[in-house]
């Protein structure tokens, strides 16, 4: 045995480069000190000795500072000197922590590089160097053990061949150690003796902002070992640190065609990235790029799988602020006028729609999520529909959130399926298995996924988003995955109105091919009308030439962006409570929210349920975290109780017209009118045959409230004579009377006598509440008859 580790050992190739890189690293990394006197990377190396930690973070900037020459080689030959590098931190450990630890194998993660690379720029060239990569994660596969160093046992002399080092594959010695035994291919793999890491497979595509014109986004696998696997969530946009290596394709090979191409015979040839027929000489191989990352950063933090994901609070994210952005951050909060200066910071290009403007900033500031203590999740998330005509920046505004939200994913309705919306299973193509791919929703978990041309959708995609927007689950049962999947983001929809145009007599249900269901999931609707409007037509097109001609300039913020993105990071870290005074006042506009609802004076555009309770409450919460308030008060409330209000009672109904009536003697009323009123009045008379729906009802309320109280007097002094019924005539006669003090003039009294007459003609015979009674043998007329309230008429509250 002596004899063939001797041989071994003399066959050996000895890497002086990579010896003397080793050897300049563990000087760095025992004399670096940052501050005060013991060596910046002591603490974290006595962590490494806990038996879930083996990973090393060292900064690239520290390194650089040491010894440039250092930096310059392992930037350069990262792939050659890695393994040299991880054995200095295992000196390192082992002389200055714990001299116990030899059975462990320690990894090292390079933080803080300063040039990043684009996905599409990683060429052959970058192979073996150390680079930085970004790009978003869209499916991350389950970690699996790899093994780094085989221990194999002879079959025929079984002497024990130890650290036979694995490359990407399964890698057998060549040959026993023994000089006298010539086995070349029975090992048995001892795996109490090997040494296993943590692998896990991430893909990664561009990011949609850096895409050249007419490109798809290109994609990448990483390969994450040891502590940075778990690191990367689908969805989040990460800088992966690593190199570039070339691998075997063994997806390629799996292929239907290379399959048909190549011969049974040569499965072992196959895994190795051969294809072909052998004996034709045909040997295609098969490589495709991976990139070995050994560190993940995440929106600026350096993450390890070990760290516990703990939500930061406020003091932690003031304590990593520098002093400038602390300043920033507290002016912010100090401002008076907060909220209209964010809104016209956040959508400098676009003008007006100030209500709109509002709850899409309070959606982004978000309400408190909350877990009862039976385990049910309350939804923290707000979500906003915004439903208009065409030309009305609905897609602005939604372009506009998906670039300023660090995890925004923006998706169009008609492009758009249910798997690509929720998460897709799909097969592997190495392994075989069955992976779930996210969809918009997961992707934009902890964020907001906006949906463009919401309407266009099909309903049964539609169906799909139900669990989503208020459970914020998504729930797949397929090809034996069953998952449940956390979908917390903000949906942020814009449609159109059904024709294109919005019908302002119709209700928002008849304006929209939306589901009920869907409808009362988002906490706000928002109409926008394209009115014409001298002045704010002016105003807009001032807006947009000014923007096409000077850019910079046109553009004004109180705020840049980059302030806006820390302050509003800041200001979630938040948990308003709801004091007692903004509880009973939630209670009271809950109620009087449901009792208009009910009553039928005024049409709401949707039915007012719990839903719309939940949202007020979600709205207050988010208004009192961008004030960084610790409590919801009443100006909360009332500031959510008005844009619910907005959004909810924005049903115009037409106006009355009475020209158009079916009464019978409608025609000579009109005729005396014209003549006792001369011909010139003719515009005058005309142009108050159309009564306001609001006026219309004011008037058939006092009308019928005023024969009511007749009939009750009647009952009342029990006489039962229907002389005293009021005629036709007295209702009128008694409103002009009413309306006296207004009238200054004949022609004004004609007027308002031509109004009364139509009014009280058509509730008679339109609305058919009032019921008309011709008794001839009391001496009453046709034209005059007696006026009854209809008895199943109910008074509107």
């Amino acid at each position: 045995m002596d004899v063939a580790a001797a041989q071994v050992e003399a066959g050996h190739v000895r890497d002086e480069v990579a010896e003397r890189c080793q050897k300049r690293f563990q000087d760095f990394l025992e004399e670096w000190r940052d501050e005060g006197d013991q060596p910046k990377y002591l603490e974290p190396a006595k962590e490494l000795v806990k038996p879930e930690r083996n990973t090393l973070q060292v900064s690239m900037r520290d390194i650089e500072r040491h010894n440039s020459m250092l930096a310059e080689t392992i930037t350069k030959e990262y792939y050659r000197v890695y393994p040299h590098l991880c054995a200095a931190v295992k000196n390192f450990v082992k002389d200055q922590v714990d001299n116990a630890v030899a059975e462990k194998d320690f990894y090292l993660s390079l933080t803080e590089m300063e040039i990043g690379h684009k996905v599409r720029e990683l060429t052959t060239i970058k192979i073996g160097s150390l680079t930085k990569i970004t790009g978003q994660v869209v499916r991350t596969h389950p970690v699996h053990p790899e093994l780094v160093h085989g221990t194999f046992q002879c079959l025929d002399c079984q002497t024990m061949v130890e650290g036979v080092e694995q490359q990407f594959k399964y890698t057998q010695p060549a040959v026993c150690r023994n000089p006298v035994c010539n086995n070349r291919s029975r090992f048995m793999l001892d795996i109490n003796k090997s040494r296993f890491v943590d692998f896990q497979k991430v893909r990664i595509q561009e990011v949609q902002a850096e895409l050249p014109r007419g490109c798809i986004p290109r994609s990448v696998d990483i390969i994450l070992r040891a502590e940075a696997v778990e690191t990367a969530q689908p969805g989040d946009r990460c800088d992966f640190t690593g190199t570039l290596i070339v691998v075997p394709d063994v997806g390629a090979l799996n292929l239907p065609g290379a399959q048909a191409e190549s011969s049974n015979r040569h499965k072992g040839e196959q895994a190795e990235g051969v294809k072909g027929l052998k004996s034709l000489g045909v040997r295609d191989l098969h490589y495709r790029m991976a990139f070995l990352a050994c560190g993940v950063t995440t929106g600026g933090k350096n993450k390890l799988g070990s760290d516990c994901e703990e939500a930061e609070s406020a003091e932690d994210m003031k304590s990593k602020m520098t002093g400038e952005e602390w300043e920033s951050v507290y002016k912010m909060s100090q401002d008076k006028n907060l909220y209209s200066n964010l809104i016209t910071s956040l959508f400098p290009t676009i003008h007006g729609n100030d209500e709109v403007k509002r709850g899409i900033m309070l959606m982004l500031f978000g309400g408190v999520p909350k877990t009862t203590p039976s385990g049910t999740s309350l939804r923290g998330d707000i979500n906003v529909c915004v439903v208009g005509d065409p030309s009305t920046a609905k897609s602005q505004f939604l372009k506009m959130v998906s670039d300023f939200c660090p995890r925004a994913v923006y998706t169009s309705g008609k492009a758009s399926s249910a798997a690509g919306l929720t998460a897709a299973v799909v097969r592997d193509e190495e392994s075989g298995e069955f992976v779930i791919e996210a969809g918009a929703l997961m992707l934009a978990d902890n964020g907001v996924c906006c949906i463009d041309e919401f309407d266009k959708m099909d309903p049964r995609d539609q169906v799909a988003i139900h669990e989503a927007m208020e459970q914020q689950t998504i729930s797949i049962t397929k090809a034996g995955v069953k998952a449940t999947l956390n979908a917390r983001a903000s949906i942020l929809a814009a449609a159109n109105p059904i024709g294109g145009r919005y019908d302002r007599s119709k209700s928002l249900k008849q304006n929209i091919d939306m589901s009920a269901p869907i409808m009362s999931r988002f906490d706000l609707f928002f109409i926008l009308v394209d009115d014409c409007n001298e002045v704010t037509d002016y105003a807009i097109a001032r807006r947009i030439i000014d923007l096409h001609q000077k850019l910079e300039e046109s553009v004004e913020r109180t705020y840049t962006e980059e302030e806006i993105a820390r302050y509003l990071g800041f200001a979630r870290m938040f948990k308003p409570k709801v004091s007692m005074e903004s509880q009973e006042l939630l209670v009271q506009q809950y109620k009087h929210l449901r009792q208009r609802d009910t009553g039928g004076s005024a049409k709401s555009s949707w039915r007012i349920t719990v839903r719309q309770l939940e949202s007020m409450l979600r709205l207050s919460e988010s208004f009192a975290r961008l004030h960084c308030s610790e409590e919801v008060t009443a100006k909360h409330v009332k500031e959510a109780y008005r844009l619910l209000n907005k959004s909810i009672i924005r049903v115009d109904q037409p106006d009355v017209d009475l020209d158009n009536d079916d009464a019978p003697e409608e025609d000579p009323v009109e005729e005396t009118m014209e003549t006792d009123a001369e011909p010139e009045p003719t515009e005058t008379t005309k142009k108050p045959m159309k009564l306001t729906y609001e006026k219309y009802k004011k008037m058939s309320f006092l009308l019928i409230d005023y024969i009511k109280n007749k009939e009750d007097a009647l009952e009342a002094t029990e006489g039962g004579d229907t002389d005293n019924t009021p005629k036709r005539s007295d209702v009128v006669n008694w409103y002009l009377e009413e309306l006296s003090g207004e009238i200054e003039s004949q022609e004004e009294l004609v007027e308002h006598r031509q109004i009364v007459e139509k009014v009280v003609d058509r509730l008679i015979y339109q609305d058919q509440v009032i019921v008309p009674l011709t008794n001839t043998t009391k001496g009453g007329e046709v034209e005059d008859p007696f006026l009854v309230v209809h008895p199943n008429y109910i008074q509107d509250q």
